[in-house]
């Protein structure tokens, strides 16, 4: 038994933990390991028929895999989280090359992927995972009594092909109780009303002895646990379109499956407190029109989401309309806009939020404060609208960062490739 270790591989050519022997008998349990790698976090080459359960893998360079099964009869994998570092387009999730009777149950997979998400083949059974927020492929070199059943892909650009996915397969909001690393420790569990729950292989049991729930913590070899209710996330996106004699509010649309409606707040004053006060309507459509009255100077609106068990969310973002005069069209504040991270100070992530007006070449670098650069970030065309990325001070990095201020700053070219924005702010880090 490979159990409880914390490896930590930064070089090129490494693996988190090499399994091999002389015949298929062999079947070592590599369980609740912590592996943060560059290279492979679980290697399973010839011989051995091994339980890999319950192990945290962070990948966090390109060409770093997260478990790879060879040679063998039969393999079970369950309850694995593999993490890609954001940012960082990685190799291959869980990847089987020629075990025919391999079993792929209640894994967690994100991030962005260059090969495959999950590769798969003949007689194997794929159950009861869930994929998030996730680029890559998930691809079958053979169908022959194939099992992809009862997995969640969610918020991903995924490539299947191969095999026919059926109706057990779902595509919804997980609702795990924190997937934001800039709002503390990531956390799988489900909340109370999660569409995962029970939604499971029925032939497969929790530790509960309910029906299994898809996810991490679901299936025999998973956890039981109190399922917790949540208020929902704060509405993102929220973006005001200005013509004639209105203000045309959206946002994107809360995917919770115990959504309920929306609460919108009006004033005057920036930096107003969303409360009874300046409450004008509740409704469940992600847009709102606004008629311009006379005498206005500006509006700043702020928007909340609210459950079917009465939580309220924490406000959005504030925006802002500025009414320039009665016969000009009222714009909204910073066409592009770089905003100020969040949490700051922070430790060991944060999250920078942009708006772009219109499609764009993208830069976005950290700095330290004598100039030198630490990571960049962003350096890719978007489109226009709103756009986070999370920069991680400690996590995943091979050296670490030392307490202190630094710079970011972003810089935005036009299609026709000529400077449009530029801006930069300070955020601190702190141990």
């Amino acid at each position: 038994m490979v159990r409880k270790n914390f490896i930590n591989i930064d070089y090129s050519g490494g693996r988190g933990i090499e399994i091999e022997a002389f015949n298929y008998s062999y079947k070592p349990i590599i369980d609740s390991n912590y592996i943060e790698t560059v290279e492979d976090g679980i290697y399973k080459n010839i011989g051995a028929s091994p339980i890999i359960t319950n192990n945290k893998i962070v990948l966090t360079e390109p060409g770093a895999r997260g478990i790879f099964l060879g040679d063998a009869d039969s393999i079970k994998v369950y309850n694995n989280l593999i993490i890609a570092k954001s940012g960082v387009v990685v190799s291959e999730g869980i990847e089987n090359y020629g075990v025919p009777y391999l079993q792929v149950n209640n894994n967690y997979i994100t991030g962005k992927y260059y090969y495959e998400v999950i590769y798969m083949g003949p007689y194997n059974k794929v159950k009861n995972n869930v994929v998030t927020d996730a680029e890559g492929k998930i691809w079958a070199f053979g169908d022959e009594n194939l099992l992809y059943q009862y997995n969640d892909v969610w918020n991903s650009n995924i490539n299947y092909s191969g095999f026919t996915r059926d109706s057990t397969n779902l595509s919804v909001d997980p609702m795990i109780m924190n997937d934001d690393s800039t709002q503390g420790e990531l956390d799988f569990h489900l909340q109370k009303y999660s569409p995962l729950i029970d939604a499971g292989d029925p032939e497969m049991l929790d530790k509960d002895l309910t029906r299994s729930d898809i996810g991490l913590y679901g299936g025999p070899f998973g956890e039981k646990y109190i399922y917790i209710d949540l208020a929902p996330k704060p509405p993102r996106n929220l973006t005001a379109v200005v013509d004639s004699q209105y203000i045309n509010l959206s946002w994107n649309s809360n995917t919770e499956a115990d959504f309920n409606s929306y609460n919108l707040f009006r004033d005057t004053t920036a930096n107003f407190t969303a409360d009874s006060t300046t409450f004008i309507a509740s409704f469940t459509d992600t847009f709102y029109v606004q008629i311009i009255p006379p005498g206005i100077d500006a509006f700043y609106y702020k928007l909340t989401a609210v459950d079917n068990q009465g939580n309220e969310s924490q406000p959005s973002e504030e925006l802002a309309v500025i009414i320039t005069s009665v016969n000009e069209y009222p714009t909204t504040v910073s066409n592009y806009r770089l905003y100020q991270n969040y949490p700051n100070p922070f430790n060991p992530s944060t999250k920078i939020g942009y708006k772009l007006k219109e499609r764009g070449y993208v830069k976005l670098y950290v700095y330290d404060i004598k100039g030198e650069l630490v990571e960049v970030l962003v350096n890719e065309v978007q489109d226009a609208g709103y756009h986070e990325v999370v920069f991680l001070g400690q996590l995943g990095k091979l050296t670490n960062l030392s307490s202190g201020v630094y710079i970011y700053q972003i810089m935005v070219k036009n299609g026709n490739n000529i400077p449009v924005f530029s801006d930069m702010k300070k955020m601190i880090y702190l141990k």
